[in-house]
């Protein structure tokens, strides 16, 4: 299931990225410009994140705990929410940035207690 998070993630991330790149650059301001190059960061990073959990859980079948839950929930928000900011007028959506950076951290620190178990 992770790898197709991570393909999923990865996939929607490069598309996204080049929106942003060709046909964001006219239409919105630098600011919002600079926050969905972030979003597409983050959502890109943790792609790789989850791939790389799916790929230690299959090579040593070991469960995962949180972290690859917390990568993709935290991304969803996190990313998500700038997307639907830069594009949208929600500005309601503000506060499930921090919420999803939060889950994404958290996820590290997961990672980080799974790695400790070894």
């Amino acid at each position: 299931m992770w790898i197709r998070v991570a393909a999923f993630y990865g996939l929607f991330g490069v598309l996204l990225g080049a929106f942003g790149a060709h046909g964001l650059r006219e239409r919105v301001e630098a600011a919002q410009l600079a926050s969905w190059h972030t979003a597409v960061n983050y959502q890109l990073f943790h792609s790789v994140a989850l791939l790389a959990l799916a790929l230690f859980a299959t090579a040593t079948s070991r469960p995962l705990g949180a972290a690859p839950w917390l990568f993709a929930i935290g991304t969803a928000l996190f990313s998500g929410s700038i997307y639907l900011l830069v594009l949208t007028p929600w500005r309601w959506l503000g506060p499930l940035t921090p919420l999803g950076g939060f889950l994404l951290i958290a996820g590290w620190a997961s990672l980080l207690l799974l790695a400790r178990n070894d």
